[in-house]
């Protein structure tokens, strides 16, 4: 039976899990493979990791090098996290003939366009289902499962971290702060939980999204980004009034030549299937012009699933190379993937539902005036809540708008906040 071998760099949580199921997977993988999948070699720069492992003698080492320019590797696992030296590694394999698999969002969200292009130079396959909504196979199904689709539209919630923050604030009526401490010591957040409450984690994933739906590499600096710090119980409550949950979403959309992509929270209708969402778990919903509606679900994260990812992706790359056709699957899905950058429409140009929360003192002809100045910029209002005054400070004014645009929604705002009445800054949400 012959074999393929793997390099695996990095054994951190995922990487120890990959080579955990490698091992024990072992049997099934050759059958459904017909050839060994074989972990040949393990590179972790703390030996510790190696631990309990149950690595065969010899796999382990902490030289990377060694195993990028060892020409019994077939395909390399890069699994370190972050952008350098991760970058570095995964060109070396590449310029040596190597397939590479890679869970690193952040690092094709920065590289992607040079790492592709390095790997159609050289005939090698680049395979990355890791990357977005863990072991929920989102890639394939964008790249190959709709490949006779336009893909008009993508909603997807793609954070465990957030996901779980607001499933417990809606369903306790908890605060942030509160919420947050408890995930991080469940393990769902970070002790530095930047990244995944502030969105910076959706958009990189939001911007592999975006390359497989375009064909082009959108720039990461181009996404708005909003994440969830600044929601409180009273929105979630009020929200849930107006008949939405409130779910941090990433957003692209081709529509009219435009194509936009975004992530921020988002109000979902109560009845769609996202709003059910709850948990840890990820969730992508997507519209094809041929497909209509498709929902994908799951669990985004953790070293079990990630890992059942990764070892997906083996397979692909050892069928390629068993039948002499590396890099069958172009990495974005189209014959020319690459070129130059996705242009993506301006935030002001989205037009959508918004939700207001205005904090104000209660004053007549407080209501008055921000119906004026938004009446005044086309913006036109739906619905309005307003709760009455508990102690002598301010109180929240809430309104649901008619659609609107963003320009248009950002230029009243800034007068409304300008006014002497209002408190704080206003809280928007915009509708998904």
């Amino acid at each position: 039976m012959q074999s393929i071998n793997v390099g695996l760099l990095g054994l951190g949580t995922v990487g120890g899990g990959l080579a955990r199921l490698l091992i024990e997977q072992h049997d099934l993988l050759g059958v459904r493979l017909g050839a060994e999948l074989k972990l040949a070699r393990a590179v972790d720069l703390d030996p510790g990791l190696s631990q309990g492992l149950d690595l065969p003698p010899g796999v382990f080492s902490t030289d990377a090098a060694a195993m990028l320019d060892d020409p019994a590797i077939d395909i390399v696992v890069e699994l370190i996290g972050g952008l350098e030296p991760a970058r570095q590694f995964v060109l070396r394999a590449i310029n040596n003939g190597k397939h590479v698999a890679t869970a690193n969002k952040a690092l094709l969200a920065n590289h992607g366009a040079e790492i592709f292009a390095a790997a159609r130079q050289k005939g090698v396959g680049v395979a990355f289902e890791a990357s977005v909504a863990g072991g929920i196979p989102l890639i394939k199904t964008l790249r190959e499962g709709l490949s006779a689709n336009r893909v008009t539209r993508v909603l997807g919630i793609l954070n465990g971290t957030c996901n779980y923050i607001l499933s417990r604030m809606t369903s306790e009526g908890a605060d942030f702060a509160g919420v947050l401490k408890a995930a991080q010591e469940l393990g769902y957040a970070e002790a530095d939980p930047t990244f995944d409450v502030e969105g910076i984690d959706t958009a990189h994933k939001l911007a592999i999204v975006a390359a497989l739906v375009s064909g082009r590499h959108p720039r990461l600096a181009d996404i708005p980004t909003q994440g969830i710090s600044r929601l409180t119980p009273l929105d979630i409550q009020l929200a849930r009034e107006f008949g939405y949950r409130i779910k941090l979403l990433a957003l692209c959309r081709q529509q009219n030549g435009l194509f936009q992509a975004r992530v921020h929270p988002a109000l979902v209708p109560q009845g769609h299937l996202m709003a059910s969402v709850e948990g840890p778990f990820n969730a992508v919903y997507i519209t094809g012009d041929w497909v209509d509606e498709v929902m994908l679900y799951g669990r985004g994260a953790g070293r079990r699933p990630t890992a059942s990812a990764v070892a997906a992706d083996l397979m692909d790359l050892s069928r390629d190379i068993l039948c002499g056709c590396g890099g069958r699957v172009p990495a974005l899905g189209v014959a020319t993937d690459g070129g130059q950058p996705l242009e993506l429409a301006p935030l002001e140009m989205v037009s959508c539902q918004y939700y207001f929360r205005f904090t104000a003192q209660d004053q007549p002809g407080v209501l008055a005036a921000i119906s004026r100045i938004l009446g005044e910029h086309r913006i036109s209002i739906e619905a309005v809540i307003q709760k009455g005054r508990q102690d002598q400070g301010p109180v929240p004014i809430v309104m649901l708008t008619h659609e609107a645009q963003e320009a248009d929604v950002q230029k009243a705002l800034a007068i409304i906040d300008a006014l002497p009445v209002i408190a704080e800054p206003t809280m928007l949400i915009r509708k998904a």
